[in-house]
């Protein structure tokens, strides 16, 4: 394992603060414009209007979701209200009418306060709910929080599957890779290129994804990240070329694939009851149990196989598992092909979760694997993963208390907290972080 100095400690804490501060930036930006029209630098957008007996009624919260992006405001005076999406034509959006904020006795007295909109060629999407005289349809808090935990769980180990190929990365060469965003997003372009455009069935398509993403890690050493090490680059000096290896391929898949958000085959699968108002759908159920079993399986190679005892003999010190006879080139080519591949699923589940796929998608939760891997333990596979769990699931069930803008933010004020008190992560060592 290469050692941390205390500049590069230094480096990694400036790091995460700028990140978090822009991050926060954002969200004031985004928080700020809660009034009855957000999102209008966006071409496409749903409006609605929310009266009562003719009458308009102000205050009124609206939300939409969808594609990885959620937004929320809340009726003018004239009742009127709008919402900028990104996207285009054929993208699917759930508007949500929160009845907690009409006045007492209203409700929505068709459905449940929430209704699906799929964008058009009218500019922006009509959509109203019928409010009269009648009982809200309400989900108790217990089962809010149980949904939630489950959401986190599955988001958890979704970001789990991408943070153990990150760390592995980092415990084997000390490279803190930025590109890795760009590998979870190449796992679900590939997937939707090959269960779309080439019509595979999407049982199929997933597991060429996932061995294109590995190929595309075995590429990427050979081609580059080995060739820079001959060379004897410093650790930051790699870390910039990650940086601008992840600017140069996100900026090519959206020249690809363009702007919009694409879906994947079965990402509308009926939700199947668990309990009470508690509902996941198939393909939820599916992801949580392939991640479990990737999982599984990647813990049976790491502690189990040769080459799994040779990656953890290389993270702890690299000189010395070299001086015992371990080729240690070709272990980290291996650990590259892994991360490839695991971070290639991460994009296929995270294309289900969002749902959907963006050029950028990958970059809208770098920063949360990042998290992952420093609250676990830098450099440990097993910390990577218990980080992620507590990431996802914090994540989740922070929006039961604040903005859903806000979600992303409570998770990385929670890691700063831990670090503060335990630097080096859940189950780090003191040895690694200087």
């Amino acid at each position: 394992m290469t050692f941390l100095s205390e500049r590069s400690q230094a480096l990694l804490k400036l790091l995460l603060v700028t990140f978090l501060a822009a991050l926060l930036s954002f969200a004031g930006v985004s928080t700020s414009a809660q009034a009855d029209a957000v999102g209008e630098e966006y071409e496409y957008g749903i409006s609605g209007n929310v009266r009562l007996d003719g009458e308009p009624l102000a205050g009124v919260g609206i939300s939409v979701s969808g594609g990885g992006y959620e937004a929320a405001t809340v009726t003018g005076e004239d009742g009127k209200w709008y919402i900028g999406v990104p996207g285009g034509e054929g993208d699917e959006y759930l508007v949500k009418l929160d009845q907690e904020t009409l006045p007492e006795g209203i409700a929505v007295t068709e459905g449940d306060g929430t209704a699906n909109a799929v964008l058009g060629k009218a500019k922006p999407l009509i959509q109203n709910f019928f409010i009269g005289e009648g009982e809200r349809v309400t989900v108790s808090m217990f089962d809010q929080i149980v949904a939630r935990l489950i959401y986190g769980v599955n988001f958890g180990l979704m970001l789990g599957l991408a943070a153990v190929g990150l760390s592995l990365v980092f415990g084997t060469t000390g490279l803190s890779n930025f590109a890795h965003s760009e590998m979870v997003t190449f796992g679900a372009i590939a997937a939707l290129v090959l269960g779309t455009l080439l019509q595979f069935p999407i049982w199929l398509a997933i597991p060429v994804a996932v061995l294109l993403s590995g190929a595309m890690g075995w590429a990427l050493d050979a081609g580059l990240w080995k060739p820079l090490r001959k060379r004897g680059l410093a650790l930051v000096q790699l870390m910039i070329v990650s940086i601008g290896l992840a600017l140069a391929v996100r900026y090519i898949f959206q020249y690809f694939i363009g702007g919009g958000t694409e879906q994947l085959p079965g990402f509308g699968a009926p939700k199947i009851t668990l309990f009470g108002s508690v509902a996941l759908s198939q393909t939820d159920l599916i992801s949580m149990a392939i991640s479990i079993t990737v999982i599984l399986a990647f813990a049976w190679w790491l502690l189990k196989s040769k080459t799994g005892k040779a990656t953890r003999a290389i993270s702890d010190n690299a000189d010395l598992a070299a001086a015992s006879g371990i080729d240690v080139d070709k272990v980290i080519r291996t650990v590259w092909i892994i991360s490839g591949a695991l971070a290639g699923l991460a994009g296929v589940l995270w294309a289900y979760f969002r749902p959907g796929i963006k050029w950028d998608m990958g970059a809208q939760i770098l920063l949360l694997i990042f998290a992952a891997v420093t609250l676990g333990g830098l450099g440990t596979a097993f910390g990577a993963l218990l980080g992620s769990l507590v990431v996802g699931i914090l994540v989740e069930t922070s929006s039961l208390v604040i903005p859903a803008d806000l979600k992303y933010v409570g998770a990385l004020v929670v890691l700063i907290g831990i670090l503060l008190f335990r630097p080096q992560g859940i189950l780090g060592k003191k040895q690694r972080i200087g």
